[in-house]
């Protein structure tokens, strides 16, 4: 028997920006609980991303900073909306497609932006965020294409959708 589950941790937004979605970037790219590096990493890659970005337009009333409108953008861009899961009925698997989840599609988001980043070679990892960002804001790169993957697969295997449960 499953035991209960696991209670939602509050995630405290960072410092900076005031921001939950920053803050839990800086968490999921922190090593070795190195926190204070993590932050230098995303703060710096910020700043190479309001320098590249001067075209994308103000807007009016907001006083966010470009680099943080840029990085949620990007973020919602590379969000997946549909995945399959594997559900076993009578001794076949089928690859049944399902919604995601907001707060799951925010980690997926994050981590295939983070991962992407890791495995780039040859650069520092401020510029490599900075990159991947600004890739997925302009719907391109590694990151946008897993989440087309993604969509794909679970347009592929629209059929099985009455397995859902």
């Amino acid at each position: 028997m499953r035991r209960r589950r696991a209670p939602k941790r509050k995630i405290q937004p960072d410092l900076k920006y005031n921001n939950k979605l920053v803050g839990k970037f800086i968490n999921m790219l922190m090593l070795d609980g190195k926190k204070s590096l993590a932050e230098k990493i995303v703060y710096n890659s910020f700043q190479i991303i309001e320098e590249r970005v001067k075209d994308i337009p103000e807007q009016k009333g907001s006083k966010k900073p470009k680099c943080l409108l840029v990085f949620q953008k990007a973020v919602e861009n590379v969000r997946p909306l549909l995945e399959v899961r594997p559900r076993r009925i009578g001794g076949a698997t089928y690859q049944v497609p399902m919604e995601v989840k907001q707060e799951r599609g925010f980690t997926l988001a994050l981590r295939w932006l983070r991962d992407f980043a890791r495995q780039k070679k040859g650069k520092p990892m401020e510029q490599k965020i900075a990159e991947e960002i600004l890739n997925a804001y302009y719907k391109q790169g590694p990151a946008i294409k897993k989440k087309d993957n993604m969509h794909k697969m679970a347009e592929a295997n629209r059929a099985f959708a009455h397995f859902r449960w």
